[in-house]
């Protein structure tokens, strides 16, 4: 509107100068004509005008918008502190993946209306496609388990947190290495372990990765196959200090029986689906669950209770079952990560109760030492 306000005004002026020119001397019909002549310049003049400005609007616009995603890219980058040789084409997947992650958050949390649904954000997966996603993390595999047929427990208190009783080790990072097996495995020991009444320590996840031969170390692995092992073997776990975690594949280090340790004695294995209310108990009485379960829409978690998006039927990823809550209006499972203290809720996952969401309750092991 203000280009042709100002085409209007310059096209009135104009016609004032030429009325009082030299051309006075032209006829009326001339003078029409010559005055039809300027207006249609004038107002191409102004129609130029204002498609050129119009264009530069859109134009900045565009190149606004791209500059606030590739700010966001970059900000993305320092702050998960991405290695900053990348360039080129690999920099430029890097930030279409990052754009497509961010398109798919808007999907994920079209689902979430409920004030305690899960949310979907940026978070360190964010410059990863799902399939790298998937070839990273996510690779246990869970062995058939058989129904649960316990007897079913009752009087259950409406809230367990093994964390709350100091049974639970600090969340760990198992970085680019598929050992989330064996993070769960040894999660469920130390916790185990400190519920006997010994001190909570973190045991060596590196002497699992390395030395449970029926697994296949950081290409993945099985929390059952894990545990049957170290029953079948006897193995004593050293601490975490003796043997540190390299999110690599090694050389198994043995050590000596009579070297101090944490050994399996016994563990179960069931398939608590349609019975989550024996599993609470299986928790309540055993004390942390090994689980594997399908985390496939958990490269965009951010915090909230899971209740949609595990469709892939697919077991792919193993955690530890730590407690649960059932005293707001979405009942739920805590569940321990393995992705680090960033990722999630302060590194766990909530995921809701009674619909067998994520596969949580196709696959869960106690231990026994």
């Amino acid at each position: 509107m203000r280009h042709s306000s100002s085409c209007s005004s310059s096209n009135t002026q104009n016609s004032s100068s030429l009325s009082s020119s030299r051309v006075s001397p032209l006829t009326p019909l001339r003078q029409m004509r010559v005055r039809q002549l300027f207006s249609w310049f004038s107002l191409s003049v102004c129609s130029l005008v204002s498609s050129l400005c119009c264009l530069r609007v859109r134009s900045d616009a565009t190149r606004d918008s791209l500059n606030s995603s590739a700010l966001d890219f970059d900000s993305f980058r320092k702050h998960f502190q991405r290695q900053s040789d990348v360039t080129g084409e690999e920099l430029n997947r890097r930030h279409v993946y990052f754009q497509e992650a961010t398109k798919r958050h808007v999907y994920l949390n079209s689902f979430s209306t409920a004030p305690q649904s899960a949310k979907y954000g940026v978070n360190q997966f964010s410059d990863l496609s799902p399939q790298e996603f998937r070839d990273l993390y996510l690779r246990a595999s869970a062995d058939r388990a058989p129904q649960f047929s316990g007897r079913k427990t009752e009087g259950l208190p409406a809230k367990l947190d093994w964390r709350d009783r100091a049974a639970v080790a600090p969340v760990q990072n198992q970085q680019a290495c598929g050992s989330c097996w064996a993070f769960s495995v040894v999660g469920a020991m130390q916790s185990a372990h400190a519920i006997e009444g010994s001190q909570l320590e973190q045991l060596s996840v590196q002497q699992v990765l390395d030395c449970s031969f029926k697994d296949e170390g950081c290409n993945g692995g099985s929390p059952v196959r894990a545990l049957n092992w170290l029953k079948q073997s006897r193995v004593k776990l050293v601490p975490q200090s003796e043997y540190p975690y390299k999110a690599k594949t090694g050389i198994c280090h043995f050590f000596p029986r009579s070297h101090d340790g944490v050994a399996v004695k016994n563990f179960t294995a069931h398939d608590f689906g349609g019975q989550e209310e024996a599993m609470k108990g299986q928790l309540l009485e055993h004390g942390p669950l090994a689980a594997v379960v399908d985390a496939v829409s958990w490269q965009d978690y951010q915090g909230g209770i899971i209740q949609h998006h595990c469709s892939s039927q697919w077991s792919n990823h193993a955690v530890l079952v730590v407690g649960y809550d059932t005293t707001g209006d979405i009942p739920y499972w805590i569940v321990q990560n393995s992705w680090g203290p960033t990722w999630g809720k302060e590194g766990y996952v909530y995921i809701k109760i009674g619909d067998n969401v994520c596969g949580i309750a196709d696959s869960v092991a106690a231990v026994f030492l």
